[in-house]
């Protein structure tokens, strides 16, 4: 499979496809029933966070456009 990729869609989730797990901080594995593409919330709505349930579509607005962080700092 080719390599993972996250996908911040406008106005809604965190799509990640791919080759991924993922972990809670404990580090135990979410039982991802074999998916290899799903959603992450990121408007803090869902009822199943961290997974993305669309609750984001009645009062959640981000434009997604890409841009370069600053260097990274040595110190």
């Amino acid at each position: 499979m080719s390599k993972t990729k996250l996908i911040i869609n406008n106005n809604g989730s965190i799509k990640i496809e791919g080759d991924f797990e993922i972990m809670d901080c404990d580090g135990k594995v979410y039982g991802l029933e074999g998916r290899t593409a799903l959603g992450l919330c990121r408007c803090g709505l869902s009822s199943n966070k961290p997974f993305c349930d669309g609750s984001h579509r009645s009062s959640f607005e981000h434009e997604s456009k890409a841009f370069d962080l600053p260097p990274m700092k040595t110190k």
